[in-house]
C-alpha cells in the first residue's frame, strides 16, 4: 500500500485571501490611499524581515510581543532576524538610514503583513495587515488631531457606524516615572488580586496592568491613582490643545485614563478606535505620539506621532455591514471558428485600447456556442459579443444582452464602440 502523503495546508493564523475576498480588500485599500494621498501623506515600504535588535530596543524586552510572540530566527550567518510585528520602528529606522527626519517634517504611510504568535481567533491572526500613518518633525497637539480626524473621516467614507474614540494622555517620560512609583505602591497593596501577568507586568511594565481585561481585577484598576493627576504641565497644555480642537471640529470622544497602549515607545497622546461588534478584538485603530523614539534608535531628537490600523478586523466590520464589491466584468467574448480564434484577440485588444474603463473577459479553450454562451452567463457580464466565421468574414459583431430580455442583433465592427458606449 503506497503512503499516505499529508496534506500541505496553509500555517496556523496565517490566512489565504481568495479571489472573491480580494475586491473587497482592493477597495479598502484603494479608498484609503486615496484619503492619505488627499492629506498629502507619502507611500514608504520597508521589508518584512528585520533586525531582532530593532525592535527589542524600540518594543521594550519586557512586553509581550518580544519576550512571547515575535517570529525570530537565525540566518545563515547566524545573525538574529525577526518577521516584523508592527511597522513603527522599521519606519524610524528606514527614516534614520536615509536621513528623512532632520530638519524636515514627514507625513508618511505604508500598508503590509504583520507577524505575531498569538492564540489565532476572531479578529487576531499570527499573519495580519497593517495600514500604518506616521509623522515626523512636528511637535504640536495639532499634528495629533490631523491624525484623529482624517481616521474619523475613513470611517464615514467607509460607511462605518459605532466606532467610538477613547483617548488619554500618558505624560513625557519625566511624569510617569513619578507615576509608576506610586502606581507600583498602590499594586504591591492590592498583590492578592493580581494574576499571573499582572505580577510579572508589576516588576518589569506596571502601566500595563491598567490595561488588563481580567474581570476580577476592574475594581481595583478603577480604583488605582490616575496618571492624569502627575502630568506634567507641558503635557496638560498639550492635551488640552488636543481635545479643544476635538471640541471644535465636533470629534466625540471619551477619556479613558487606563487606556496606556501596548508598546514602551508611546509618550502624551495616546488613542484607539473601539467598537463592540468583534467582541473581545474591538480595537480596529490605534495609535499616539512616541517623541522619543527616533534618539532612542540611534537618531535626533525627532517628534513623532502616528497610528495604524488592521485591516482584517475592518473588513471584518465591511461585511457585516453588507459591503459588497462587484468584480465581474462588462463584456464577455465569444469566439467560435478557426478564423474567430485566429483573429479574435488583436480585434478584443483594440476594443481595449477604444474602451479602457471597460473590463472585458475573453473566453479561452474554444468550446461549442452552447458552452460559452454558459460561460459568459456565468462571468456575471452584461453583455456577450459573438464572433463567429460570418462576423469575421463582414467585419461586423454580434451583441447578446445577457441581463435583459433584446433579440440579439449583428452590427459592423465601426459601429460597435459607440453602441458599447450607449449601453454600458
Amino acid at each position: 500500500m503506497a503512503n499516505k502523503i499529508n496534506k500541505i495546508q496553509s500555517i496556523r493564523g496565517m490566512h489565504d485571501i481568495l479571489p472573491e475576498q480580494s475586491p473587497l480588500w482592493q477597495f479598502f485599500e484603494a479608498t484609503v490611499q486615496k484619503l492619505l494621498q488627499s492629506y498629502s501623506y507619502k507611500e514608504i515600504r520597508m521589508p518584512i524581515v528585520e533586525s531582532t535588535d530593532l525592535f527589542c530596543r524600540s518594543i521594550g524586552e519586557v512586553t509581550d510581543i518580544v519576550e512571547k510572540e515575535m517570529y525570530t530566527f537565525e540566518d545563515r550567518n547566524g545573525d538574529s532576524l525577526t518577521l516584523r510585528p508592527e511597522g513603527t520602528a522599521s519606519c524610524v529606522r528606514s527614516g534614520i538610514q536615509h536621513g528623512l527626519f532632520h530638519n524636515q517634517q514627514q507625513r508618511l504611510w505604508y500598508m503590509g503583513p504583520m507577524f505575531r504568535h498569538e492564540r489565532p481567533q476572531k479578529g487576531r491572526y499570527r499573519q495580519f495587515h497593517q495600514i500604518g500613518v506616521e509623522t515626523y518633525g512636528m511637535p504640536d497637539a495639532d499634528i495629533d488631531a490631523e491624525l484623529i480626524l482624517m481616521s474619523a473621516r475613513l470611517w464615514k467614507l467607509l460607511g462605518l457606524k459605532n466606532i467610538r474614540l477613547e483617548l488619554n494622555t500618558l505624560g513625557t517620560a519625566e511624569s510617569r516615572k513619578a507615576y509608576k512609583l506610586v502606581l507600583v505602591d498602590y499594586l504591591n497593596e492590592h498583590k492578592s488580586v493580581l494574576d499571573e501577568d499582572s505580577l510579572r507586568r508589576l516588576e518589569t511594565n506596571p502601566l500595563r496592568v491598567l490595561d488588563s481585561k481580567n474581570p476580577d481585577m476592574q475594581l481595583m484598576i478603577e480604583a488605582a491613582p490616575a496618571l492624569m493627576d502627575y502630568l506634567d504641565e507641558e503635557s496638560l497644555m498639550h492635551f488640552n490643545h488636543l481635545t479643544a480642537i476635538l471640541d471644535k471640529a465636533g470629534i466625540t470622544y471619551n477619556i479613558n485614563h487606563r487606556l496606556v497602549r501596548g508598546l514602551d515607545y508611546y509618550c502624551k497622546t495616546v488613542f484607539e478606535w473601539v467598537t463592540d461588534a468583534l467582541g473581545a478584538q474591538g480595537t480596529v485603530c490605534a495609535g499616539g505620539r512616541y517623541d522619543g523614539l527616533v534618539e532612542q534608535l540611534g537618531g535626533r531628537d525627532t517628534p513623532a506621532a502616528g497610528f495604524a490600523m488592521g485591516v482584517e478586523r475592518l473588513l471584518s466590520l465591511l461585511e457585516d455591514a453588507g459591503m459588497q464589491v462587484d468584480n465581474t466584468p462588462h463584456i464577455y467574448i465569444l469566439l467560435q471558428g478557426e478564423q474567430a480564434q485566429l483573429q479574435g484577440m488583436s480585434f478584443v485588444e483594440s476594443l481595449r485600447d477604444q474602451m479602457p474603463d471597460i473590463d472585458i473577459q475573453t473566453n479561452c479553450g474554444a468550446g461549442s456556442f452552447k458552452s460559452q454562451i454558459k460561460k459568459a452567463d456565468k462571468s456575471g457580464a452584461r453583455v456577450a459579443l459573438i464572433l463567429g466565421e460570418e462576423e469575421i468574414l463582414n467585419d461586423s459583431v454580434g451583441i447578446k444582452m445577457l441581463r435583459e430580455k433584446v433579440d440579439q442583433k449583428t452590427v459592423s465592427q465601426s459601429e460597435l464602440v459607440t453602441l458599447l458606449k450607449t449601453i454600458l
